[in-house]
């Protein structure tokens, strides 16, 4: 019985004809594989609406290409071929995004030769390995949450080695000075620091001691710079 639900719907691997029933059931499972997908991805994750929507559909689209072009060696390429024009029409994504994509795809692939019960297999088993990676990344989701960019303007004649060692350790898990600049003519001195925060509410007391060192000068806590596009 196991073995009969894993093999294909179609009478053989290159099918000269599939009828209305095996079309329709094809795309239903599809359509449900895109929406199961859709709801793994959107956990816990920044997503827009239209994304989401394509998402769904991408395995009942790739189910009927397959299925059209069925054995067909020319018009195989032809689909290859546009495949490929995809990349350049289409805004960078995140790694998330593009391994979605390509899960969605492969369940696709499966879905149009007719191997639906491996496809909802592939599904399950891949949509159980992202939920389970989204889950342990919390913990550094919130510790990336805490990281902030320290800069802290100070007076020339004041030596910056060791003279805020004490308030970093105070409020930070972890810093590191990563800039020294001039401004003003050399009267003044930028530092920037990339720290981490042990409280993400405690910015204002860290700020305050901070300007008790550096004459009262200018200081700014930002958030880290991150493109939205990172791999």
């Amino acid at each position: 019985m196991l073995n009969n639900l894993f093999s294909g719907i179609f009478s053989s691997t290159v099918s000269s004809e599939i009828s209305v029933p095996q079309f329709l059931l094809c795309i239903a499972v599809s359509l449900v594989i895109g929406a199961v997908l859709t709801l793994v991805y959107i956990y816990k994750t920044k997503y827009t609406k239209s994304f989401a929507i394509t998402l769904a559909m991408i395995p009942a689209v790739v189910c009927v290409i397959i299925m059209m072009v069925n054995g067909n060696l020319g018009a195989g390429v032809a689909v290859a071929g546009a495949f490929s024009l995809v990349r350049f029409r289409s805004a960078p994504g995140s790694a998330k995004e593009i391994g979605t994509i390509f899960i969605a795809t492969g369940a696709g692939l499966m879905t149009g030769m007719g191997y639906l019960a491996y496809a909802a297999l592939f599904t399950v088993i891949l949509g159980a390995v992202m939920l389970a990676a989204t889950a342990v990344a919390g913990s550094a989701l919130a510790r990336k949450n805490a990281s902030r960019v320290l800069r802290i303007t100070i007076p020339e004649n004041l030596d910056y080695n060791g003279i805020f060692d004490d308030v970093l350790s105070k409020y930070t898990v972890k810093n590191e000075l990563l800039e020294v600049k001039t401004a003003n003519m050399g009267s003044l001195y930028k530092l920037k620091y990339d720290v981490v925060l042990k409280n993400a509410n405690s910015e204002k007391a860290f700020a305050d001691e901070l300007r008790c060192r550096n004459g009262n000068l200018e200081i700014s806590i930002s958030k880290a710079e991150e493109s939205n596009y990172a791999l």
